[in-house]
């Protein structure tokens, strides 16, 4: 049996759940969402900040799946990688 994202000759893909994510101006302003629904990928961001555990995330919010928040967090570092970030006070 394969594990997810392993192809047939044993060496390990990459699994993109990046199409959960989409954009609508007419839902929360066109913000990125997860699979159209009105959880923007920040609001979920912020939560994993928190220190709230996806478990914990999908058990307030029973229409999302593991896979909608692991979309979020992937769109997040997607995103991240196209920026610079400097912290504060490393001026």
């Amino acid at each position: 049996m394969r594990a997810p994202g392993e192809s047939g000759d044993g060496s390990i893909g990459i699994v993109s759940r990046l199409e959960r994510i989409t954009t609508d101006p007419e839902i929360c302003h066109g913000q990125p969402t997860v699979r159209g629904l009105r959880y923007p990928v920040e609001q979920l961001l912020e939560l994993l900040a928190s220190g709230m555990t996806i478990e914990e995330i999908i058990e307030d919010h029973p229409d999302l799946e593991r896979d909608d928040v692991l979309a979020a967090l992937e769109f997040g570092a997607l995103i991240m990688g196209q920026r610079r970030v400097v912290p504060l006070g490393a001026a």
